[in-house]
């Protein structure tokens, strides 16, 4: 076939840190592989949502950032060779009987990939933001409206409005506190949704003005030209519009996510998660695999050690 892009032993769809480290297993055990993933970076969430979050749960590593483990696990994988295929959409898998490859997976561009095995790592699936349903927010989207931070130093000494009560809006807020001009968050209630343990410096953060606070209340309008933001408008409950000079906006709505078409190849599923033997990882397809958290099993815990 003239689409065939790659023949490789195992495929492995999701480039995020399980996938890759199934890299270097895999390398291991003398097989090659190729990685399949959505994004145009490997890394999956670590590397766009979280690279600035530090991580605790890797044996032997007491603690580091999202990218320092994306960086890590490239490097470890360095050595065998992984053929990346980015900012591919993963379609159709159709099993063969033939020696060349038991496996045909088809991408979004209509490209095949051949392999003897699957291994599907691909945690929640394809996700994108929630985004704020303002008029005109396209305009300033991937410029001054982040819906992911992955270069923070572009935002040091800058004015940064961030809106959210998870995780996600409280720890970029306190790690740009000391970087950024500005720190301002806009959340709908004067309570959180983020652990405890990062509320607390928050909340400290905020008594020592470092973070400003504006809450409760919603994001009313951008303002800017020409992608360039200058102003958030914040709508208090009582209906009063606050302007609050701003160089970015980082809304934190939580992300939406699928397994798009993995979900109709025919392996069983339980609540969106595919079913595997937890002593091999293979799923109730022949061949084809499931590891992280695109999988479940009795007792399982989501741990990027797991």
């Amino acid at each position: 076939m003239d689409n065939i892009v790659v023949r490789k032993d195992v495929t492995i769809v999701g480039a995020g840190p399980v996938g890759l480290f199934c890299v270097f297993a895999l390398g291991m055990a003398g097989l090659s592989t190729c990685v399949v993933d959505s994004l145009d970076v490997v890394g999956g969430k670590c590397a766009v949502l979280y690279p600035e979050k530090p991580i605790y749960d890797i044996p032997a590593i007491v603690s580091l950032t999202g990218a320092e483990l994306i960086e890590h696990l490239e490097k470890q994988a360095e050595p065998f060779n992984p053929q990346y295929v980015l900012s591919r959409r993963v379609i159709g898998l159709m099993r063969k009987d033939c020696d060349d490859g038991r496996f045909e997976l088809t991408t979004h561009a209509g490209e095949v990939i051949v392999s003897n095995a699957v291994l599907i790592s691909a945690g929640a699936g394809v996700f994108v933001p929630n985004k704020p349903a303002i008029e005109g927010i396209e305009a300033f989207e991937g410029k001054t409206v982040l819906y992911s931070v992955v270069r923070p130093d572009t935002l040091k000494g800058k004015r940064i409005v961030i809106a959210g009560g998870g995780d996600s809006a409280l720890d970029w807020a306190l790690l740009l506190k000391d970087k950024a001009a500005s720190v301002t968050l806009v959340h709908r209630r004067e309570t959180f949704r983020a652990h405890a343990a990062t509320q607390k410096p928050l909340w400290e953060a905020i008594n020592a003005n470092k973070i400003t606070l504006k809450a409760p209340c919603q994001l009313a309008a951008v303002k800017g030209v020409d992608g360039h933001l200058c102003s958030v408008e914040v709508r208090h409950f009582d209906g009063k519009l606050e302007s609050l000079e701003a160089d970015y906006l980082l809304p934190f709505f939580g992300i939406a996510t699928n397994l798009g078409a993995i979900e109709m190849w025919g392996a069983e599923m339980s609540a969106r998660h595919i079913v595997v033997d937890p002593t091999t990882c293979q799923t109730s397809l022949d061949g084809v695999y499931a590891v992280g958290d695109v999988c479940t099993y009795a007792h399982k815990r989501k741990l990027i050690a797991v």
